[in-house]
């Protein structure tokens, strides 16, 4: 593994998470790398996350416990730095002010009624959406944990692509956004939808492989509509926006997946 690698997964994770690690790089090269790692990120939280789920599920507490715990579990580890991100751009969304009002209602430090009422829909959809998962079994349950993780941090990586403006000249929206080359954030999105597809085929066969790759297009679909709206209301993006684009892309896929 070279160099460049090791300092893109310590910026993704230092960056996307809030386990200990520490980002000793902070340039554009490495932000590049650091975004294309991003999936990585998600799927040690989505590992964290089906952990307490299940073993809720096997000690007989039930499904709605165990997606309460495994919904939760992101938040913990991240240090709701991705739901303080949903709130902040659900606010600056719906103050209907111009970019620069916006952006500076997005740095308040409280929370208005536009973030309340989104953080509070957008938890009940996840805990609803695993509770049916985990309804199913384990496997579901823990599958479509990991997989919606891994999505959320993928649509990051997609909205990291070349052409894609920062909001503000400073924060992680100008560190990462336009790093990544469009052809390279396709190629990491495939990846990803044949990995998901092929554990959804381990778990049922060609039905749930098919199911898990539409999964994780609805996630991005659902992302880069937010973005393309952001950025039209915004002028590009910012760190508040990336958390926003998660948590939508995290919720689609978990609904996407208990459909069916």
């Amino acid at each position: 593994m070279t160099s460049l690698n090791i300092h893109g997964i310590r910026f993704a994770f230092g960056t996307l998470t809030a386990l200990p690690v520490r980002v000793s790089r902070w340039d554009r090269t490495t932000a590049r790398a650091g975004m294309l790692c991003a999936p990585l990120a998600g799927l040690a939280v989505g590992l964290l996350a089906a952990v307490p789920g299940v073993l809720l599920l096997l000690g007989g507490a039930g499904p709605l416990m165990a997606a309460v715990a495994s919904a939760a579990l992101p938040a913990a580890v991240t240090r709701g730095l991705h739901l303080d991100g949903l709130a902040d751009t659900a606010d600056g969304l719906g103050s209907a002010k111009p970019a620069e009002d916006a952006l500076r209602i997005m740095k308040q430090s409280d929370v208005g009624p536009f973030g309340v009422i989104t953080l509070v829909l957008v938890l009940l959809a996840q805990v609803a959406a695993l509770a049916g998962l985990y309804g199913r079994g384990w496997a579901d349950g823990a599958l479509g944990t990991v997989a919606a993780a891994v999505t959320a941090r993928l649509a990051l990586t997609l909205a990291s692509r070349a052409g894609i403006p920062p909001a503000r000249p400073e924060g992680l929206g100008a560190a990462v956004a336009g790093t990544v080359p469009l052809l390279r954030a396709l190629a990491v999105c495939c990846a990803v939808a044949v990995c998901c597809a092929g554990a959804g085929a381990l778990l049922g066969g060609h039905g749930a492989a098919l199911h898990h790759a539409l999964a994780v297009a609805a996630g991005l679909a659902a992302a880069q509509l937010m973005l393309r709206h952001c950025v039209r209301r915004f002028g590009g993006v910012t760190g508040d926006v990336f958390g926003a684009l998660e948590e939508t892309a995290a919720t689609a896929a978990l609904v996407a997946l208990s459909l069916g």
